[in-house]
């Protein structure tokens, strides 16, 4: 299995490089961070550093969007970092939250982000794509690889995911959720006439190693509140019918009153307050190291490839340092 550390781009930059570079020496494969312009710094700016101060980390977007970028500059910012350090990029994308409605937008439609995908990887990794009614081609992209891996949830997403995407996102870590998503997007691959083996699966989820189950929980709540956006979208375009979105999944957010994205992803955000600690405990890997190790031993069965840590609460460095010395090698031995 491998592993990822999430973090948002606050200031300071130097900050997410020294966390990164902390990170790869503790045995991490990826660096992803968020990707909202309005609410944190430029992330390919910052992808720039990470990348001259370490030696092997892949790095990209958890996850960028069709909306907020013109695709063929999503694309040449790739193949640029590529060109500069080797292909050591990967492009998470999905319909877009925080960014798009920050800004006033809905997130993009499925067909959108299913054509966007297919156009930043023909013009990252050098082949001409169809914007519109021009054909376009980037002429200095020398053997460019750019995988582009898609978050969904639901199921019209999780089809997509399939039959399009190289990778799948899923930001939950119930094991129940994941066997049943990951088990959508083989089916649509194979249906699609793809390999379904071929797709990475990664599991995106805060982790934080404590004792103090109580105090744990507390930081790692505002991700309830992150899934529940996603989650409300579910319900107000197919109800509440557990045949096409799991009730596991629906249920928490009945107690859910809006939700101001100035607090996104931040531990203490006050409008998670309705996520209860089932919830937390589900979503996220909260506890003493033998219980991630045994939560991510049962993702790992279910063809999970990639665990990526959300990183936001008041353990950063702990949880990157921990995690490199005693679950790693634990998940890798």
């Amino acid at each position: 299995m491998d592993f990822g550390l999430v973090l948002q781009t606050d200031p300071p930059a130097s900050a997410v490089v020294e966390l990164m570079k902390r990170a790869e020496r503790a045995g991490f494969d990826y660096g992803w961070t968020f990707d909202s312009c309005v609410l944190w710094q430029e992330p390919f700016v910052i992808y720039s550093q990470i990348l001259a101060q370490t030696e092997r980390l892949i790095v990209g977007p958890m996850v960028t969007n069709p909306g907020t970028r013109d695709w063929s500059v999503t694309a040449s910012l790739f193949a640029t970092l590529n060109d500069m350090f080797g292909n050591r990029t990967v492009c998470g994308i999905g319909r877009g939250d925080s960014a798009m409605r920050v800004i006033g937008n809905k997130p993009n439609t499925l067909a959108r982000l299913g054509e966007s995908i297919r156009v930043i990887r023909d013009l990252a990794e050098g082949r001409p794509a169809t914007i519109g009614d021009q054909e376009v081609r980037i002429p200095w992209v020398r053997d460019g690889e750019l995988p582009v891996w898609m978050a969904a949830y639901g199921p019209k997403a999780l089809a997509l995911t399939g039959q399009v995407a190289d990778g799948f996102i899923l930001q939950l870590a119930d094991p129940f959720l994941t066997e049943w998503m990951v088990k959508a997007v083989r089916d649509a691959a194979e249906q699609a006439g793809r390999d379904p083996d071929s797709i990475t699966m990664c599991v995106a989820a805060p982790a934080y190693v404590t004792d103090d189950l109580a105090h744990g929980r507390d930081q790692c709540r505002w991700f309830g509140g992150m899934v529940g956006n996603h989650v409300a979208d579910l319900v107000a375009r197919y109800g509440s019918d557990s045949s096409i979105v799991p009730q596991a999944l629906t249920d928490y957010i009945k107690g859910r009153q809006g939700y101001d994205y100035s607090h996104h992803g931040r531990a203490g955000n006050p409008d998670t307050e309705f996520v209860p600690d089932e919830i937390v405990d589900r979503f996220c890997l909260v506890g003493p190291p033998e219980k991630h190790i045994e939560r991510l031993e049962h993702l790992k069965s279910l063809g999970v490839h990639q665990f990526a840590v959300y990183n936001m609460h008041d353990a950063r460095e702990a949880t990157i340092d921990t995690y490199g010395e005693k679950i790693i090698p634990a998940l890798r031995g």
